[in-house]
């Protein structure tokens, strides 16, 4: 082994990363597949018929715990966004929902000629002031 060599060794050993090596699947010829899936389809044919009674009832018992279980648990909906929604839509956010919506109807319009311009700053002016309405209303909701 020459100074070269474990010079490369270190480095590889300190780069892990830099060399990527897989091994290779291990491939059995044609004529053996043929013939383990021939004595796999006459074995489990037999077993089938047997087991196929057995898990079906077991799939349908599993569907049936499972509709329980869905049944059984509600959607739970988040009061933050319902109360922000409705602060949205009230008359303390009129102004700021009002520049927002003009602002998408220009950028819309205005796409096919490729607008220069987003809505960025009226959304976060229009999504501050839900917070800010929504904030109280949401503490009064959680206590």
């Amino acid at each position: 082994m020459g100074f070269w060599d474990v010079i490369t060794d270190i480095v590889e050993a300190a780069t892990p990363w830099s060399v990527a090596e897989a091994e290779a699947a291990v491939e059995t010829p044609e004529a053996s597949k043929e013939e383990t899936t021939e004595e796999t389809k006459t074995e489990s044919s037999e077993e089938s018929t047997e087991s196929e009674a057995t898990e079906a009832t077991e799939e349908e018992a599993e569907e049936e715990e499972e509709e329980e279980e869905e049944e059984d648990e509600e959607e739970i909906v988040d009061p933050k966004e319902t109360i922000e929604e409705e602060c949205r839509n009230s008359k303390q956010c009129a102004p700021a929902k009002h520049h927002y919506d003009e602002c998408v109807e220009r950028v819309t319009g205005a796409s096919e000629g490729g607008a220069k311009e987003d809505c960025v700053e009226e959304f976060f002016h229009l999504a501050h002031c839900a917070t800010a309405c929504a904030a109280p209303k949401l503490w009064s909701a959680l206590k």
